[in-house]
């Protein structure tokens, strides 16, 4: 199985390329660059790789929560990209993804990606056969709010937990261990659409959308 992955869900861009288990991968600190760096990191690997898109079996994206312009760019490449290879697609939760990349060997993650408007995103997970089983969210809260763990074995992870002191505080003496630097890297998004590949779990180009969880993008003067 040869499948492409990216995440422009957040201020990094990631891109992996899986070939039958291998993981080769490419991660930037993209800022507000992801437009322009996204397809040339995916062509890069595929030349390293002697591959073309029409050689794939599939797309997987970070399809979100996250910035609302980074997942519109992830939504747009992977449709461009599977209608001009003939391609089917999958999209991966960001949140999932952070649980993938930080929680080896947990049970239970607990993913925070900071919403901004004082709000993060969060999703508590559980470990279930390959992947991950949501036990709550993914939601958009305030940090004091984010849903709680259900085992003391829990591991925090993500860019949440920097941007507040008051998730921090919240689960205080409530999780093991807290991973603040992991980002939802393409990595764990091919590693966690493998196997739904594997069994039909994917779509059409067009079936390519943007899980958003938050309708509003900005406060308005009132409210800040």
């Amino acid at each position: 199985m040869k499948l492409l992955a990216f995440d422009t869900a957040s201020e990094w861009c990631s891109a992996a390329l899986f070939i039958d288990g291998a993981v080769s991968f490419r991660a930037v600190h993209a800022g507000q660059k992801h437009s322009e760096l996204l397809t040339p990191m995916l062509g890069e690997l595929l030349r390293d790789a002697g591959l073309s898109y029409r050689q794939l079996d599939g797309l997987a994206f970070g399809c979100g929560p996250g910035s609302f312009t980074g997942l519109r760019i992830a939504c747009g490449v992977a449709q461009g990209l599977a209608l001009g290879a003939d391609l089917p697609v999958l999209g991966v939760s960001t949140l999932e993804a952070l649980a993938e990349e930080a929680g080896e060997g947990a049970d239970e993650v607990l993913a925070c990606l900071d919403a901004r408007m004082n709000e993060v995103y969060a999703a508590l997970y559980q470990r279930e056969g390959l992947g991950w089983r949501a036990l709550v969210g993914p939601v958009v809260c305030p940090p004091q709010a984010a849903p709680l763990p259900e085992s003391a074995s829990c591991i925090g992870a993500g860019p949440g937990f920097a941007a507040y002191p008051a998730l921090r505080e919240r689960m205080a003496g409530r999780l093991a261990n807290i991973v603040s630097d992991a980002i939802p890297h393409a990595r764990a998004i091919v590693r966690l659409a493998a196997p739904r590949f594997a069994a039909g779990e994917f779509g059409a180009p067009e079936t390519a959308e943007p899980l958003y969880v938050r309708n509003k993008v900005a406060l308005k003067v009132s409210e800040r």
